[in-house]
């Protein structure tokens, strides 16, 4: 196979900041996804529905002329938030989830929860209207590695709140382990879960194997390469509980390459065609359009795009910018490490 058309796909975990940095990473995007999740954590954190809505008007303004894209909001989970409001903001049709940061566990993640006990009553309210969860899952605990916080998460934080709280809808987000497919596969369907392009391409040998990669440092942080695997196969398998979910996170390159670099990967740019060449490594080409374009609308209740986007693969190595110059500066694009030769047709 060396076409293949597809629903044009969403993405259900992008970072898009604001700003400067917005109206220079927010056309990457629209070349070739319909909608994002877009995720809350500014500074300050969009915690409140007229903050979802003050974000939303700006990232429409900054829309690429011709461009047909849907920003779905999210809103922040603190300590102190109101679930009325949640409540509203969700009838309304502006928010489509609320975004779980355990306190400190990524960037600008510190306005987070730390006592779950105070957000109980925003996640009983969200169960009852169906409202999901999206869950940075990872502990903070500075006891435990940092290649182990999503398994303890999974175990201490994850399944409890899922007990304590019945018919709330979740989605792991960005899971980079076995142990969070095989928890996922263990769930009914209101669990799902987002696996990101880069978490398919690198294990933590990338980052750290003849020098420390800082384009290639996120969090959560890479593993091992038997949950790269795993992760492949889930991704691939064409199973309605996984899809994507790119974590695209744009930095400037002077806070990625610095003694105490920012974590994320920027991927908006090449994700598509990243991902046909993965899907076809793994002989699963059939299996892209579930994952890319099917699989999250169905979790999220929303219909399946009517457009399409086609990729094709030729003799001609695919090639993307190495940078995207922002006005808030230079974002180092993703690279894989290999030549791609699928191309997503504009």
């Amino acid at each position: 196979m060396t076409r293949i058309t597809l629903p044009r796909p969403d993405d259900w975990h992008l970072h898009l900041r604001d700003g400067a940095m917005l109206s220079g990473v927010l056309p990457e995007t629209t070349r070739h996804f319909a909608r994002a999740i877009v995720m809350p954590n500014l500074v300050p954190p969009v915690v409140t529905g007229a903050e979802a809505a003050a974000y939303r008007d700006r990232i429409l303004v900054a829309m690429p002329e011709g461009a047909t894209f849907d920003p779905l909001m999210t809103l922040y989970l603190t300590e102190t938030t109101d679930p009325a409001d949640v409540a509203a903001a969700a009838a309304s049709g502006l928010v489509k989830a609320v975004k779980l940061y355990p306190a400190g566990a990524t960037t600008n993640s510190h306005s987070g929860v730390r006592d779950f006990d105070k957000v109980r009553g925003v996640l009983e309210k969200m169960a009852e209207i169906g409202l999901p969860l999206c869950v940075h899952g990872e502990v903070v605990d500075p006891a435990v590695d940092i290649f182990d916080r999503e398994a303890v998460f999974i175990e201490t934080v994850l399944d409890p709140i899922r007990r304590a709280t019945p018919g709330l809808r979740v989605v792991m987000e960005h899971i980079t382990t076995k142990d969070g497919v095989d928890y996922a596969r263990s769930q009914g369907d209101d669990l799902g879960a987002t696996i990101t392009t880069h978490h398919l391409i690198i294990n933590r040998n990338h980052i750290l194997v003849g020098g420390i990669k800082p384009h290639y440092y996120c969090l959560p942080v890479a593993k091992r390469e038997h949950h790269r695997l795993a992760l492949r196969a889930a991704a691939t398998s064409g199973e309605a509980r996984f899809f994507l979910g790119t974590d695209s996170a744009p930095h400037v390159d002077p806070l990625k390459e610095c003694a105490c670099g920012c974590a994320g990967c920027f991927t908006a740019t090449n994700t598509m065609s990243l991902l046909a060449h993965v899907f076809e490594e793994e002989g699963k080409l059939a299996n892209l359009a579930a994952f890319a374009s099917e699989n999250g609308p169905r979790f999220y209740r929303l219909p399946v795009n009517k457009e399409t986007l086609t990729l094709e693969k030729t003799a001609s190595a695919a090639t993307w910018p190495a940078k995207i110059e922002t006005g808030a500066g230079p974002v180092t694009v993703f690279d894989p490490g290999f030549p791609v030769f699928w191309h997503a047709i504009d």
